[in-house]
């Protein structure tokens, strides 16, 4: 689901202009009095009539005229509304059409694209829609039969087994909550690139339930040794044969899932139906798609995957090899760049903050490049290893902004400046960079994506 969609009348604004929805006018000269004075003052102003009509909407009326919107009965308000859904499976509204998947405009358009981005800032809480889970492919995407498929177990194990899906959707499941992030998530931002929205910059980013059987218990049945240093190969049936090694030290908390379903249905074919690998924490292409194979081993199998790609390169000019996990990370998402604030006046900071080692433990937000910051409201749930939402009162004066959140997990890990991250990784790295983001808000209320050193 890429691509452009023509604006019309009957579709609202594209997601990089989401502020439009409403822009809300009011200027509060008294807004040091505390947050609910400056809440009330603000219902209060918008009751009285001073919040601007959205680009999309009809301008008011005269006071004393009244609103048709409210006068005048729609016809969904006076005839019969659709019967249930004919073709059997649920959609969007179609004023919600602009709300997608895009490829980068930065990429190589080819028959075979292997990149979506989700639209982030057009999302709510924490989790994303099955139809808009950003997407990677090494080989392109395919619908298997799932009656045809099969996962072996084998290696160091006493009794290697193949299992059925309809074997392992009779084993006891577990459902959870978790973020995966590709590990060139906001990798363009190395080179200073700056692609215009936060779908482009973080979109390499969701979050789902996901419904299996741990990796563990399948070991088990197998007559797997896990005592000492272990090792487990994990290989997809895709064209591309994507392996990747994962240590047993992830795989004993149990966390580890062969996963079959996603967001309370069974996994999208793009999203590696009919199984796949879900390691919490741990970048996205370990999340091997398409599970054909689990083998046992006693060192990390440096396979094509691990090799020639998702290194990075050091200033000293040494490959780190096996960065898997995700460092604490964060990103206003509203307001962010391509976005427009309309008038002065109140705004609500929020976006998402995660890690790879655990539960998110604060986030900071500045609206001056850094110089000052307060703490941001964690919206719960607050899950170890998934998305956390968090939102911020904020008042716009009209002058420039530069909005930034810099989050903190509950190991004590604090996300770096780009500064403090070049420092340790230099600038020829393309994977795992967790710098804060700076989006900057200009005079004119456009916002863009801008880069701090």
């Amino acid at each position: 689901m890429s691509g452009n969609i023509q604006q019309t009348g009957q579709v609202r604004k594209a997601p990089e202009n989401f502020l439009d929805a409403q822009g809300v006018r009011a200027v509060f000269a008294e807004a040091g009095k505390g947050r609910r004075d400056f809440i009330r003052n603000a219902f209060a102003a918008a009751v009285a009539g001073t919040a601007t009509s959205s680009a999309l909407a009809q301008p008011r009326p005269a006071v004393g005229d009244g609103d048709p919107a409210i006068l005048n009965l729609p016809a969904h308000s006076t005839g019969l509304g659709q019967p249930v859904v004919t073709d059997g499976y649920g959609k969007p509204s179609k004023y919600e059409a602009n709300v997608q998947r895009r490829q980068s405009p930065g990429l190589t358009p080819t028959a075979q694209a292997s990149v979506s981005f989700a639209p982030l800032q057009s999302l709510f809480g924490i989790v994303t829609p099955s139809g808009l889970h950003f997407e990677r492919h090494h080989q392109g995407w395919w619908d298997i039969d799932p009656s045809k498929h099969r996962l072996m177990v084998n290696g160091m194990v006493k009794a290697p087994k193949v299992f059925t899906l309809d074997e392992l959707m009779r084993l006891p499941s577990v459902s959870r909550f978790h973020f995966i992030e590709c590990g060139a998530n906001t990798g363009m931002e190395w080179g200073n690139v700056a692609v215009p929205t936060a779908q482009y910059t973080h979109g390499m980013l969701s979050c789902s339930e996901f419904t299996g059987v741990p990796l563990i218990t399948l070991l088990e049945m197998a007559g797997a040794d896990l005592k000492g240093e272990r090792f487990v190969l994990a290989e997809g049936a895709d064209g591309s044969s994507m392996t990747r090694t994962i240590p047993m030290s992830l795989i004993r908390s149990g966390e580890v899932l062969v996963a079959y379903g996603q967001n309370g249905e069974m996994l999208r074919p793009e999203q590696g139906y009919p199984l796949r690998l879900v390691v919490p924490g741990v970048q996205g292409v370990s999340w091997v798609k398409y599970l054909r194979r689990i083998e046992l081993g006693d060192q990390p199998y440096g396979t094509k995957d691990e090799n020639v790609h998702y290194v990075d390169l050091m200033p000293d000019g040494q490959h780190r090899q096996y960065t898997s996990i995700q460092e604490c990370k964060s990103v206003v998402t509203t307001p962010s760049g391509g976005q427009m604030l309309l008038d002065k006046g109140f705004y609500n900071i929020t976006g998402l903050a995660w890690s790879g080692r655990g539960k998110v433990k604060r986030v900071d937000v500045s609206v001056d490049g850094g110089r000052n910051w307060r703490t941001a409201r964690l919206e719960s749930p607050v899950l170890s290893k998934c998305l956390t939402r968090f939102n911020i009162d904020w008042v716009w004066d009209g002058t420039p902004a530069i909005i930034q959140s810099r989050a903190m997990d509950d190991t004590g890990y604090v996300q770096p400046s780009y500064k403090q991250l070049r420092a340790v990784r230099g600038t020829r790295s393309i994977y795992h960079n967790n710098a804060i983001q700076s989006w900057q808000v200009q005079a004119n209320g456009e916002v863009a994506n801008v880069q701090l050193s």
